[in-house]
């Protein structure tokens, strides 16, 4: 259903204001995103498992992919062991056995309960999947799951929080499969990195730029011992590993940087192994696994090991017993010594120096690789976190650099003439071996982690958890006439979904509302509202709370106890934990918003990120500014903004900047109930996830499906006197009253509010309320339209009960069609 429809089927009634649209929307940061069933500038993807709720996967967010295309199958590993997808079933159902978060994933099964995964190795001749974890330990499963050994599932964590399926979407007691085999390879640090080498061998990285190898005689006589015999394979397997670094340390110093492994490539085309960390690269030879050359990201060889093996000396006990040095001979041997370290670390940070120095600026430390891939040419694709792909030969050789985004590369994968690349922004790019770009979508909402081939897909795994497939042969003709045939039939996999939200708006002034107010305002909320948002402006007032309100902002703490009182009796008035369900709120000072969501609703509400943006002195006292909450409800991403704006008659432009800063700068990079704040926002906005500088980007309220404003925006009628304005509203002359409105005016000519929809106005404006009475106070204060949002009924009779006649800016009306597929 279309907006336009909807708005002229769920509308205001006879009598009201019509809605006003303000000018300059549709371009820019103000156009709306596109959202449809079948997006038409993707190619139509495979969803393996549609994005999970954040809420859902705690303890178990998968982290990893592997795809066996001769098996159909696809492995990920999580933060709560390994699942596994049989691709032949993916369009296959659950039945009645999902867990929460999985119901409408394709059926998988899991392995027994394990630490986090954090790297995985497929090893297709031994029909075994290796996975390094964050315990340090090294795990293997038997990709033939009808072979592998079993376990009960683990009992439910809780109620709807199923152990998983089986692989045929049976129920939630299905077998788990166990490890084949496993072994303790690091002992207080994680297996970050691991791969299989043409001989065999088992090459893992950790922190600190250990390297181990595991041969593959001491790995193949452990396999073959029988399941009684298992602690004797792990004790065989560990002992027999070799330390790579210690294996090209001569005279104390090491060619290879103590920097953390974060990727390993085994080059089957030449037998080599490539070792990664951030800005380096060690090519070593598989077979004698000596080390050839160590480089940078330049291409410049920093250091290589030419000469021979030197024998180990004697031991110095040994030298002790037959020659027995005079204090004279120690003394001289410890000051050679201390001259040997000195020179040793003079010429380390000598080297340090001179790396910056090559390439220009400390800055440039932060172009650090983050992904390596092998095409079938034996080329060797890096990404980098600046966006950077660079080109080498299979001996090491620097061919070419080129760039076509300027995201961090999270993931890179090469087959065929095709190189596909994956960025923390979401996009996924197709390029040919020659790197010309061939064509890039948006494949996921948040960084694309991992990539794997399988089949005729290409898999890509998102941050939150959602994998999809693409097809290998996108971009093609065969997009075009998929799309065109799954948009005729898009109501055979979608359903709309009717909600109707309740927002609420209250300038406090410090006070507290009695029960009763809160009651008469909310209570009555009617049985088919599902979500509720209140925003509140002056919870807390006064120089010196504000000033320690701003302090604890940057080291990421927030509230008070004025904003704690009124989170709670607001939910005691929506009957909280019966009826409704406090699904996050955020305060900034003396901005307060909270969101409340209807039980019924819940299990489709979730991936709740709150924000603060203040506008107050120096754009850092939050007595004025806006605090916004982004839910995500059936799929699609709503945000509310509480805002407080500046005040008197004359501060248009500053309303105007106000609603500016706040459209441009709200980051929502602080999930409700976590710590940090959401406050630094021009740090946020100048550095992407792995710190690195970009360009500007889209603000997060831009590419959200609906976005409403709320609060106590100060803009004022101009041009008419307080007693005219009177007896206008007695005459109920609104058309009249609105051509006097600043706000109109400002959002007709383009400058505030682009492109956003004014609800019906059907209340008077208002100005200050006298305390117990009725009506308005006797000041002369000009009148506004600025309470906003909420529910229909008469007036209001003190500042303690809130105006309930209000005024809606927002992208969408009350009542939001949500398309769910």
């Amino acid at each position: 259903m279309t907006l336009e429809r909807a708005m002229s089927e769920f509308g205001g009634g006879h009598g009201t204001l019509p809605e006003f649209v303000g000018a300059g929307g549709g371009k820019g940061i103000f156009r709306v995103p596109l959202r449809a069933a079948m997006h038409p500038l993707r190619p139509p993807p495979l969803e393996v498992r549609p994005h999970p709720l954040r809420e859902t996967q705690a303890g178990s967010f998968l982290r990893t992919l592997a795809a066996e295309p001769r098996r159909r199958q696809l492995w990920a590993g999580a933060e709560s062991g390994i699942r596994v997808w049989a691709l032949d079933e993916v369009f296959a159902g659950w039945g009645a056995g999902a867990r929460r978060g999985d119901e409408e994933s394709a059926p998988f099964r899991e392995g027994v309960p394990a630490p986090p995964a954090l790297c995985v190795a497929m090893d297709r001749a031994n029909g075994l999947l290796w996975t390094g974890h964050k315990d340090g330990r090294i795990r293997s499963w038997r990709m033939d799951l009808e072979t592998a050994a079993t376990a009960p599932a683990p009992p439910p964590a809780g109620s709807g929080e199923n152990a998983g399926g089986s692989s045929h979407g049976g129920s939630n007691s299905a077998p788990v499969f166990r490890e084949a085999l496993t072994w303790q390879a690091y002992g207080r640090t994680p297996v970050l990195s691991m791969a299989v080498t043409p001989y065999g061998e088992i090459w893992s990285g950790s922190e600190g730029g250990v390297i181990k190898a595991w041969p593959y005689d001491a790995i193949a006589k452990s396999l073959s011992l029988s399941p009684e015999e298992r602690h004797m394979a792990a004790l065989l397997v560990e002992r027999a590993y070799i330390d790579l670094r210690n294996h090209c340390t001569v005279g104390n110093v090491c060619s290879l940087p103590a920097s953390d492994v974060k990727c390993i490539l085994a080059d089957h085309c030449r037998s080599k192994v490539w070792t990664v960390t951030s800005m380096t690269f060690a090519l070593w030879d598989a077979r004698t696994r000596e080390l050839l050359k160590v480089f940078g990201m330049d291409g410049q060889v920093e250091s290589a090991r030419l000469e021979t093996p030197v024998m180990p000396e004697q031991p110095m006990e040994e030298v002790e017993i037959k020659v027995k040095p005079s204090k004279k001979d120690k003394s001289q041997g410890g000051s050679l010594n201390f001259f040997q370290k000195s020179r040793n670390a003079l010429m380390g940070a000598a080297d340090a120096v001179r790396r910056v120095a090559t390439k220009g600026t400390f800055v440039e430390d932060n172009r650090r690789t983050g992904a390596v891939a092998q095409a079938d040419d034996g080329a060797i694709w890096s990404g980098c976190t600046n966006g950077c792909i660079i080109q080498w030969d299979g001996n090491g050789n620097r061919m070419q650099e080129f760039q076509h985004h300027t995201s961090s590369v999270q993931c890179i994968k090469a087959l065929g003439d095709r190189v596909w690349v994956g960025y923390a922004s979401g996009t996924v790019q197709v390029m040919d071996v020659e790197g010309n770009l061939l064509a890039g979508w948006t494949g996921h909402s948040c960084p694309v982690i991992r990539m794997a081939l399988g089949g005729s897909y290409i898999y890509t795994l998102a941050h939150h958890g959602g994998i999809r497939g693409w097809p290998l042969t996108s971009p093609g003709p065969l997009d075009d006439v998929l799309r065109t045939e799954l948009a005729n039939r898009e109501l055979s996999y979608t359903r709309m979904e009717k909600i109707n939200i309740m927002v609420g708006s209250w300038n406090v002034a410090q006070g507290k509302a009695t029960a009763e107010a809160l009651r008469l305002w909310l209570g009555s909320v009617s049985s088919d509202v599902g979500l509720v948002v209140v925003g509140l402006q002056e919870v807390e007032m006064g120089a010196g709370f504000l000033a320690i309100s701003a302090a604890k902002e940057t080291v990421g703490l927030e509230g008070s106890a004025n904003g704690q009182w009124w989170i709670d009796n607001i939910g005691k008035a929506l009957d909280e934990g019966t009826s409704f369900h406090r699904v996050g709120s955020r305060q900034l000072a003396a901005l307060l918003i909270g969101a409340w969501v209807r039980k019924s609703l819940k299990p489709y509400v979730g991936d709740v990120e709150a924000a603060a943006v203040p506008c107050g002195l120096g754009r850092a006292i939050g007595n004025k500014g806006g605090v916004g909450l982004r839910i995500r409800v059936y799929d699609r991403q709503m945000c509310f903004v509480s805002n407080h704006f500046a005040a008197h008659l004359e501060a248009v432009n500053r309303r105007n900047a106000d609603f500016d800063h706040v459209y441009r700068t709200m980051a929502f990079n602080k999930p409700h109930g976590s710590t940090g704040s959401a406050t630094s926002v021009q740090l946020h906005r100048t550095v992407n996830v792995n710190g690195n500088q970009v360009d500007e980007v889209k603000p997060d309220l831009a590419d959200a499906d609906m976005v409403v404003f709320l609060g106590d925006f100060n803009y004022r009628l101009y041009g008419i006197s307080y007693d005219e304005a009177r007896d206008m509203v007695s005459q109920r002359s609104f058309d009249w009253l609105r051509e006097k409105d600043q706000l109109r005016a400002e959002m007709k000519a383009g400058k505030v509010f682009q492109g956003m929809r004014e609800g019906l106005i059907k209340f008077p404006p208002t100005y200050k309320f006298q305390k117990g009475a009725p009506g308005l106070g006797e000041g002369k204060g000009l009148l506004q339209f600025c309470t906003y949002t909420s529910l229909t009924s008469t007036s209001c009779h003190s500042l303690c009960s809130p105006n309930k006649e209000s005024r809606v800016i927002s992208l969408l009306n009350k009542f939001i069609f949500l398309l769910v597929s």
